[in-house]
């Protein structure tokens, strides 16, 4: 995640990147993908394509890219993307 961050320039920003390599975090939040597409090529525990908007510890906007032909949001991600938080974030706001 450090490497990502530095990778994206987010040092000094409201940006976190958090991991979660047991995946614990996510299935409390029920977001592990359970199509079988990821575990038939090995990937197992795989989480949905989703960003969060935070603040003081309450979620104000959870956005999760996904399709029932698209698990994975792969195709089609733009609603978990920047833009599409930005304006989620900005309606939460106002």
């Amino acid at each position: 995640m450090k490497a990502w961050g530095e990778n994206q320039g987010i040092d000094g920003s409201m940006v976190t990147f958090v991991g979660d390599p047991a995946g614990e975090f996510t299935k409390a939040l029920d977001l592990e993908m359970t199509h079988p597409g990821p575990p038939s090529v090995g990937i197992i525990g795989r989480s949905k394509r989703f960003a969060m908007h935070i603040v003081d510890g309450e979620v104000k906007h959870l956005a999760v890219s996904e399709a029932d032909d698209d698990p994975a949001g792969d195709a089609f991600p733009e609603e978990s993307c920047a833009p599409a938080m930005l304006e989620a974030i900005t309606k939460v706001t106002v």
